[in-house]
């Protein structure tokens, strides 16, 4: 479908423009505020990041609508919606630690039909469009062949606040004592993208949101994975939590997990 061509050419356009934006920018930040609790942080350069892409959406596609993390949703009823998180990973990047990205996912019929995740600190593009697999700076990529839990290398993520971090530890124990290793990056969207790559074998988090997930589910699911709900019902990106895996693992993880 031309029309979804044009739409990833767009995002990535947008994407490697907030990035290396971002990129540019580390070290060098002239406001930092707190959102819903001090561990949640805002930059000057998220919100800049945010208008780039969203001045790009409206002027190529002024009937999709859009939900952006800083700016929230707005709504066109237009046949296309994207999902915008402008800098995901932004504690990592206040502290000019260099894992975080932008990660843009495009909706229609209820589905996320193409997906673009930009590490500018490795240059990294990870894009997918529904039905055609999933691909790092334009080669194809795949989930890892990793068949036990015991053999894999696990990542996670804590949410911000207190309760959601505590309820997260529990599971984070049995990982750790059942898995290789475990990861904590703090980049939601990387760390689906590289379960997509083979680098991860499984990833599980809580308290998260669309734009944490839209586009890394994709990639996933493109890239041979499996995501699911804890639970094991199919992923939605509304949803808070999420299990993403090389499939191999899948039912071993939802297992330890407590399904």
């Amino acid at each position: 479908m031309k029309e979804l061509e044009r739409i990833k050419e767009v995002a990535i356009d947008a994407a490697r423009e907030a990035g290396t934006y971002a990129l540019n920018r580390m070290g060098n930040l002239v406001e930092i505020s707190h959102k819903g609790g001090f561990t949640n942080l805002v930059t000057d350069v998220d919100k800049k990041c945010e208008k780039g892409i969203i001045d790009r959406i409206k002027k190529e596609f002024p009937s999709h609508s859009i939900l952006a993390e800083e700016s929230g949703e707005e709504v066109t009823g237009g046949p296309f919606r994207w999902i915008v998180d402008p800098l995901d990973g932004t504690t990592n990047y206040a502290h000019a630690f260099p894992v975080f990205c932008v990660s843009i996912g495009v909706v229609s019929g209820g589905s996320v039909k193409v997906a673009v995740v930009y590490d500018p600190s490795r240059d990294e593009l990870f894009t997918a469009e529904e039905g055609k697999g999933a691909f790092l700076n334009g080669r194809p990529i795949n989930v890892s062949d990793m068949e036990k839990v015991r053999d894999s290398l696990l990542a996670t993520g804590f949410a911000y606040n207190i309760e959601g971090k505590l309820a997260n530890i529990k599971y984070f124990k049995v990982m750790m004592e059942k898995a290789q290793a475990v990861r904590r990056p703090g980049s939601a969207a990387l760390d689906l993208c590289y379960v997509a790559c083979g680098r991860f074998d499984g990833f599980w988090e809580f308290d998260l949101n669309p734009w944490d997930t839209a586009a890394g589910q994709l990639i996933v699911k493109e890239a041979g994975g499996t995501v699911a709900l804890l639970n094991g019902k199919p992923f939605d990106i509304h949803e808070k939590e999420i299990v993403a895996t090389n499939g191999k693992i899948h039912k071993e993880m939802l297992t330890l997990l407590g399904s």
